[in-house]
């Protein structure tokens, strides 16, 4: 029970350090697409050893916990800083309206996933069944995880849009800055005048 509290304990304080740190670096650069989608394409990855069953990496406790630290440092902050990406794209919008939708849709969406990862948790999947090295079962809550996050990163992988609160932000600080939206050569670059 020990082991399991400070495995928790890793994970949230994993959040934590990593809503401030690629927080910060949203704040600072506006990359907030290149954030987030590096940030989903990591949690993929943490995800396999977590629901790993029958493989030798997935019994060894070390790996599990690194997985689940590295998880909570970049799964945590993609809802902030989504939160504040939507925030930006719908200005003038009220931000706590903007939020409030964000938070009711992940809350709902929650609720109706819980019990089909319930029922998917105690199922397995056999992977690579004819490979001693790669052989392995994962759990069927660690695949819906795992397509879930695919799913979002096709999805998000073709969001556009412009920074309105950042170009009025700009605008009111006299041009100085001049932003793009949401490209896919990426996100935002803030060149300055040369004037």
């Amino acid at each position: 029970r020990a082991h399991v509290a400070l495995a928790g304990a890793v994970f949230e304080v994993a959040i934590v350090l990593g809503g401030i740190l690629l927080g910060g670096y949203v704040d600072r650069t506006k990359a907030y697409k290149k954030v987030t989608l590096w940030c989903l394409g990591i949690s993929i990855l943490c995800c396999i050893p977590l629901g790993w069953t029958h493989h030798v990496w997935g019994q060894e406790p070390v790996v599990l916990v690194i997985s689940l630290m590295l998880l909570g440092f970049f799964a945590g902050p993609i809802q902030p800083i989504n939160a504040e990406l939507a925030v930006d794209v719908t200005f003038p919008g009220d931000e706590t309206a903007v939020e409030s939708v964000q938070q009711i849709g992940g809350n709902l969406m929650s609720a109706v996933l819980v019990p089909f990862a319930e029922k998917l948790s105690k199922k397995d999947v056999d992977l690579f069944p004819r490979s001693t090295m790669l052989g392995s079962d994962i759990r069927g809550d660690a695949i819906l995880l795992i397509a879930l996050a695919v799913g979002t990163f096709l999805f998000f992988s073709g969001f556009h849009a412009p920074l309105r609160r950042t170009m009025a932000d700009n605008d009111v600080h006299g041009g100085r800055n001049r932003t793009r939206s949401t490209s896919s050569s990426e996100s935002i670059h803030f060149l300055s005048d040369r004037r």
